[in-house]
């Protein structure tokens, strides 16, 4: 089981290699070394069985996102901004053994909250399986845990990006704004790699380049409204998901599915659970009642028994495949969210 762990000291290496001109980004292609590039390194071992893409496959927006890769050889690269400025991370299991390694400002910041990413703030023991749909999901996904960030304008933009909108479009938003508006990101990554813009950046961001994206302007007013804020939003991470939760609220255009949403990654919130979402409730009420019709209040009811974990249990039931077979062709491919 997850529990709390006391941080391992960070060592100094350096990535070695030959300069070399960047080619074109290619999705998901390993990262090509630079040269002299100091790297911060950490091995953390974990409690029980970890699957890393489990953990920290929920962080990626997309098949394309510029902020995150998973390699051939399992790694995983994820660029963030964290208060320490920019950085890059790369996560990889060898054995039971995490290994890490981060370039840029934020490279210490990222080390030091590897453990939280990873679930080990996470306590699965609290969960108990109240459906045979859950219990065996649950058994065959030992290494799920809920990761928490410790970043919330991360997880609050791309979030309200894709609110009422299907997921192709606000994968394809969120890829277009960050590699125009964010940076390169540190480290001995691809040039498709990019650190998401600062609270000035999205403020600045003109109308006509939130058209050129799709992003319609309810939504880039609310993404507006909230870098404003960013500082006081970012507090949320360290409250508890109730007080994260009322305090992102606070801005008009964020509803409960987007701060659910939000904090269900930066905050590892159990209970989270994503209420609004279009697809959810049919997909809940199929697998736990057999009801492909259910709506958000008979979805709370089915999961009234997981009370407190209530995130932890949709998340298996999304994992077990459980869908309702469709009855006729998709109007529009993806998953479209309400507020």
């Amino acid at each position: 089981m997850a529990g709390r762990f006391a941080p391992r000291p960070v060592t100094r290496t350096t990535v070695r290699g030959g300069e070399a001109a960047i080619p074109p980004p290619r999705p998901g292609s390993q990262p090509a070394p630079s040269p002299a590039s100091p790297a911060l390194t950490r091995k953390w071992t974990p409690q029980g069985p970890l699957d890393l893409g489990l953990v920290l496959g929920p962080l990626r927006r997309g098949p394309y996102d510029p902020t995150f890769r998973r390699t051939p050889d399992g790694s995983v690269w994820r660029s963030c901004r964290t208060p320490a400025g920019p950085g890059t991370m790369r996560v990889a299991m060898r054995g039971g053994e995490v290994e890490a390694a981060a370039w840029g400002e934020g490279a210490d910041w990222l080390l030091a909250q590897l453990p939280a990413l990873l679930g080990s703030l996470d306590d699965p023991s609290a969960f108990a399986p109240r459906h045979r749909i859950v219990a065996e999901a649950w058994r065959r996904c030992p290494g799920l845990r809920l990761g928490r960030t410790g970043l919330v304008m991360e997880s609050l933009i791309p979030s309200i990006l894709e609110q009422k909108v299907t997921t192709d479009e606000a994968y394809r938003a969120w890829r277009l704004l960050v590699r125009k508006y964010g940076e390169p990101a540190p480290g001995p990554v691809d040039g498709g790699m990019h650190v998401v813009p600062d609270a000035r950046t999205w403020s600045l961001i003109p109308s006509w380049e939130w058209h050129r994206a799709g992003v319609d302007s309810k939504r880039s007013a609310t993404v507006v409204r909230a870098v404003r804020v960013a500082r006081r939003l970012e507090e949320a991470a360290a409250m508890s998901p109730e007080d994260a939760s009322a305090r992102l609220q606070l801005i008009p255009g964020i509803g409960p599915w987007t701060a659910a949403e939000t904090l269900q990654r930066s905050n590892g919130a159990p209970d989270a659970v994503s209420v609004g979402d279009y697809h959810l409730p049919s997909i809940v009420g199929y697998a736990l009642a057999g009801d492909r019709t259910a709506d958000d209040a008979a979805m709370l009811e089915l999961l009234t028994p997981y009370e407190g974990q209530r995130h932890r249990a949709a998340r298996l039931i999304l994992l077990s495949g459980a869908t309702p077979p469709r009855r006729a062709p998709r109007m529009t491919p993806g998953n479209i969210a309400r507020l």
